[in-house]
């Protein structure tokens, strides 16, 4: 059963930092086959995208309001995505998840979520 672990979440004061790591496992497929992604609960309930990163870590995607500001990265020897967090703003509050691609690129379907983590950003 594959299993998508959220850590690193927590409350920091706006202009702070925080990462958070996705570690992947009870997987039959290879991570480095698999894109992964970062979301975020949106105040009206639905995900919204926050950045990915292709299978072989060579090419990135950030939503325009985190450009700059957040690093999505990877380590395929440890199964695990990382997502460094600077210079954070309140309005970067919500649960933060972690997606596994269907395939190499992010313009695949997501397959398997995390359980989410918790950021909390204070003005």
């Amino acid at each position: 059963q594959v299993q998508v672990v959220e850590t690193g979440g927590g409350l920091v004061q706006t202009g702070g930092s925080l990462r958070l790591s996705c570690a992947v496992s009870g997987h039959t497929f290879s991570f480095s086959d698999r894109a992964m992604g970062w979301f975020r609960l949106a105040p009206g309930g639905d995900r919204e995208f926050v950045a990915a990163i292709s299978a072989n870590g060579d090419s990135t995607f950030y939503t325009g309001s985190v450009k700059g500001r957040f690093t999505i990265s990877r380590e395929n020897a440890k199964n695990t995505t990382y997502l460094q967090m600077d210079n954070l703003k309140p309005g970067d509050t919500s649960i933060y998840y972690c997606a596994v691609y269907k395939d190499d690129t992010y313009y695949s379907p997501r397959d398997y979520w995390g359980q989410g983590t918790q950021v909390t950003v204070s003005s």
